[in-house]
């Protein structure tokens, strides 16, 4: 058998929490592909991977979990990136993920009784 092929059939070490990623391994933990990662480098001034020989990033288990936070914000509570950028400056308490603001769901409450409303005009 070859070389890659033992390579290929051997399973993956884990990596410890505390271990820095590859910008390849931070785009696989988050599901984004790594042109979006550098993109929101130069969006979110906070986000600073370490940078060695080279140019490769190195990301730090605190930027992971601000990746995590910007990608949550961004894709599943649909802040703008101007909106996370927003957050993010003004220091805002960070929610639990997946939960959304208090005024998004007001929002929320607000969208549900127009759409009410539209469906009872038009029923007239």
């Amino acid at each position: 058998m070859s070389e890659q092929a033992d390579l290929e059939e051997r399973p993956r070490l884990r990596k410890s929490a505390q271990a820095f990623r590859t910008i390849s391994e931070a785009a696989e933990q988050l599901n984004v592909p790594q042109h979006v990662l550098r993109f929101w480098e130069t969006k979110f001034p906070q986000l600073k991977p370490l940078k060695r020989a080279g140019g490769r990033r190195y990301y730090r288990p605190e930027d992971l979990a601000l990746l995590k936070r910007i990608s949550d914000l961004l894709y599943t509570q649909g802040y703008t990136i101007k909106g996370v950028q927003r957050l993010l400056d003004e220091g805002e308490p960070e929610l639990p993920l997946g939960e959304p603001a208090p005024e998004e769901s007001a929002l929320a409450q607000i969208l549900a009784e127009l759409d009410a409303i539209a469906v009872a005009l038009r029923r007239l």
